[in-house]
């Protein structure tokens, strides 16, 4: 069912990243309380490559680096077809719940912080998504995730099947 797990270069490719969440963490030691920053990062080329990653350190900036160079490291190739995926999926991930429909030329990205991220960074233009578990930002993009590896090219199922593209989508 991972078949969209692609090893993807990302030294070949144009990508845009976008932070989707930053937090701040506390750790108690013996002389008050030490702060470390956590991001979460996306990155795309807006066709079809997206990926995501995590990074901590002292520094926000640096948090960031680290979150762009693990995303670059983990990306997967989605299909997007005349700008929207081809088929509804679901995605879920430990809490994280979501439900992502294709949708009419014209209708943009209807999402919310985390999965809009995801969404716009994989170049899907129009798009309806819900998420309906939990709110934690890791845990709805890695949610996005799962949907989106899930989903199935038509050219590929048009080929398994031995029947035309037409078919597949009219019946």
């Amino acid at each position: 069912m991972k078949q969209n797990i692609k090893n993807v270069r990302s030294t070949d490719l144009e990508l845009t990243e976008k932070v989707v969440a930053i937090k701040r963490v506390a750790k108690v030691v013996k002389g008050g309380r030490r702060f470390s920053f956590s991001a979460i990062v996306v990155v795309g080329n807006g066709d079809g490559i997206v990926g995501y990653g995590l990074g901590k350190a002292n520094e926000v900036t640096d948090a960031i680096t680290k979150g762009i160079d693990d995303a670059k490291k983990n990306l997967i190739k989605v299909p997007v077809l005349k700008g929207t995926i081809p088929h509804a999926q679901k995605g879920k991930y430990s809490g994280g719940n979501v439900l992502i429909k294709p949708a009419s030329k014209g209708t943009g990205v209807i999402a919310g912080g985390a999965m809009r991220a995801v969404l716009e960074s994989a170049g899907v233009h129009d798009v309806l998504a819900k998420s309906q578990g939990s709110s934690n930002p890791h845990n709805v993009v890695k949610a996005t995730f799962d949907a989106l590896i899930k989903l199935r090219d038509p050219y590929m199922v048009a080929e398994q099947r031995g029947v035309t593209l037409s078919k597949v989508f009219n019946g």
